[in-house]
């Protein structure tokens, strides 16, 4: 039995041990961490959870945050503003190439914890101890991405929407270029980018749908049989499940056709033998539905066989 906190809006969610009690969403609590007490929001209530969901052991929740808990937390996010215009006027006294992002007081006031990014390693050892000196507290400077700044200041994105990341996504999940060939998308770095200059997080959401409608359908250059006869793909249409078609009518006149998936008969390429002279020319076999189409593993090249054989 667990309940979910989170410490910030765009914060990881936290599982604690809720000791025997129940808390709803949305209620302020105190809990231990490996920082020490902690401030945070309620965002699952008790629920029961596979062991392997969390780390053991559960760090325990102490108590429903009071009024004088509400007013330390208040306290502290002033000082944290101050702090935050201390260090940036002590970074650029000493000259550092590092951007101050935010600031951050433990509950118990124990630790003060600077977030920064850099494109390069930086020394600020003079600069903890010139800090450690004015806020007589322990100082703790953390490096992070452009990612996670980008989550922590927030903005608006090309949809016109806040931001993914500042919104509801509690962690960053792996996103490929891959991702954007197979949905179609144009490869321009400032069409498939975020405001962190890294590929937007929104191209994951769709692709295992695309991975699926996929397999379904042809590939470019992929022979089939139509209504109009053999012919040649020469485009997909994932979302709308169509192809288009080169077919020959005449001897030197093609013409491009849209079919339906169900319209049209894959031709299935045979397995390599003599006839194929050593693997150079692609032969076919009639009668296969795409459904039931094994794609083969080697693919042979478009200009490694002669059309008019």
């Amino acid at each position: 039995m667990v309940i979910g906190v989170k410490f910030k809006k765009t914060s990881k969610i936290y599982y604690f041990d809720p000791m025997n009690v129940v808390y709803e969403a949305g209620e302020k609590v105190i809990v231990e961490t490996t920082r020490g007490l902690e401030y945070g929001t309620v965002y699952y209530s008790n629920r029961e959870i596979d062991e392997s969901e969390y780390t053991l052991p559960l760090k325990p929740v102490i108590r429903k945050a009071t009024e004088v808990d509400e007013a330390v937390y208040l306290v502290n996010k002033s000082k944290e503003a101050n702090a935050y215009k201390i260090c940036k006027q002590k970074i650029f006294d000493y000259h550092l190439d590092m951007k101050l992002i935010d600031v951050e007081y433990t509950f118990d006031n124990q630790k003060l914890l600077f977030y920064f990014t850099s494109e390069q390693r930086v020394d600020f050892r003079e600069l903890v101890k010139e800090l450690a000196t004015i806020f007589k507290t322990r100082i703790e400077l953390r490096q992070i991405g452009v990612r996670d700044e980008t989550k922590s200041c927030g903005g608006i994105g090309i949809c016109g929407r806040n931001l993914c990341c500042n919104t509801f996504l509690t962690d960053f999940h792996t996103v490929s270029i891959k991702m954007a060939k197979d949905q179609n998308l144009s490869l321009n770095p400032i069409k498939i980018s975020g405001i962190c200059g890294r590929l937007m997080c929104c191209l994951q959401y769709e692709n295992e749908g695309y991975n699926e409608s996929r397999k379904k359908l042809p590939e470019v250059s992929d022979i089939v049989e139509t209504p109009e006869g053999e012919g040649e793909v020469i485009s997909v249409n994932i979302l709308r499940e169509q192809v288009k078609v080169s077919i020959k009518k005449d001897k030197d006149i093609r013409e491009i056709f849209t079919f339906k998936i169900g319209d049209i008969t894959a031709k299935k390429k045979c397995a390599p033998c003599s006839k194929c002279k050593n693997n150079k020319i692609k032969a076919y076999d009639y009668d296969e539905k795409f459904e039931d189409w094994e794609k083969p593993k080697e693919k042979h090249k478009k200009n490694n066989y002669d059309k008019n054989k």
